[in-house]
């Protein structure tokens, strides 16, 4: 700025005796003019630049599901994004959905589809949720492996809870190869299986069912188990096909380790275990209720009444109460039951025949009187 008696003597002076004083006059208010422009173009950034933070906070980080409880989205091998989409607004009641669409169309979502079972918590915001899918980081499910009698049974109910179908369980079920690879046959693979809920990812394929299955196998047959099997003079699979046979003769569980106990008294001896639950499974009747002498005369490796020993395989899958109980069978000199005449799913036991025969008639007597032939 010029000192003040210069501009104070370029009052009495024209304009073209003092330029620098024009020079002023002319240029401050532009100088003003452009301080406003940018003051109102820096204003105007922040103000879009919070309305753009505001919409994605909104959009992308902001609740926006609202289910009643905790739900999950099972993404399986046939879905596509679309399907998803419709599959997460469904069950994920969004309140908008705009940002789950922006972030699958930025991340090229439909190429990068995961399968699985996914959670969708209330007040859960688009970016937790679309991650999660993403990344394909599934929540696990419980995989129930059910006491059931045939393989065909158990590759249904699997089928039904996990993602793989059922024919692809029955199909490495069947595969001889396969059997032999885990270290069983047809007969023997159902001493596989521990019955038991597992936690497990709901996409696993059919090989990694069976993977999962020897794992657990291994984990209960540990060296106390082995140990007490080879005090009975028994394999884990005798143990097993024994043991089956015990859950099929009763559902009382105090009870099993008693007939347990008769049946490995009979192995002994070299009796026939003579069970009529083999004679059902022979004949893959398991409704039968009373067993007749046609019914004992069927050829089957698995009469054991025709046969000694046990029979090729178990005639279910035990459950580990079943397995235990033979492994801790009670001690006795019993070598006969009969179901008692009550119905109520226990038995009398007897040392000696005569003794048997007497409780037999009983039952027979309590049958003939319900009208009860077959």
């Amino acid at each position: 700025m010029p000192p003040a008696p210069f501009i104070m003597a370029c009052f009495d002076m024209d304009t073209e005796t003092c330029p620098n004083f024009l020079h002023l006059e002319q240029t401050t208010p532009r100088k003003m003019e452009k301080k406003k422009i940018i003051i109102g173009t820096f204003v105007a950034l922040i103000l879009i630049g919070a309305a753009c933070a505001g919409t994605v906070y909104y959009y992308l980080f902001a609740p926006q599901f609202h289910p009643k409880k905790t739900v999950y989205i099972y993404i399986d091998r046939d879905d596509t994004a679309d399907s998803i989409y419709n599959k997460v607004e469904q069950q994920g009641h969004p309140r908008s959905f705009t940002g789950f669409r922006w972030m699958a169309q930025y991340k090229k979502y439909s190429e990068n589809i995961h399968t699985g079972r996914y959670t969708i918590r209330p007040g859960e915001n688009v970016y937790h949720v679309f991650s999660r899918l993403y990344r394909g980081y599934q929540e696990p499910t419980n995989l129930t492996v059910g006491s059931v009698r045939t393989l065909d049974r158990l590759a249904r109910s699997v089928g039904k809870q996990l993602m793989i179908d059922s024919a692809e369980i029955a199909g490495l079920m069947n595969d001889s190869a396969f059997q032999q690879k885990l270290g069983y046959n047809k007969e023997t693979l159902p001493c596989l299986f521990i019955p038991e809920t597992y936690q497990v990812y709901w996409d696993m394929s059919a090989e990694e069912f069976f993977e999962r299955m020897q794992k657990e196998h291994q984990k209960f047959w540990n060296q106390e188990r082995l140990d007490k099997a080879t005090a009975i003079g028994m394999t884990p699979t005798e143990v097993c096909t024994l043991a089956s046979i015990v859950e099929e003769e009763t559902n009382n569980t105090p009870e099993k380790p008693m007939v347990a106990g008769l049946y490995i008294n009979r192995l002994h001896t070299g009796m026939p275990l003579q069970a009529d639950p083999t004679i059902k499974f022979a004949l893959q009747d398991f409704g039968l209720r009373r067993i007749t002498n046609a019914h004992l005369a069927v050829e089957s490796p698995y009469n054991t009444y025709l046969n000694t020993g046990l029979p090729p395989g178990p005639i279910r899958i035990p459950s580990p109460i079943g397995l235990d109980a033979v492994l801790n069978h009670t001690k006795h000199n019993y070598l006969y039951m009969c179901a008692k005449e009550d119905f109520s799913g226990t038995h009398n036991f007897a040392s000696n025949y005569a003794e048997h025969m007497k409780n037999a008639r009983k039952y027979w007597n309590a049958l003939n009187e319900r009208k009860i032939f077959k």
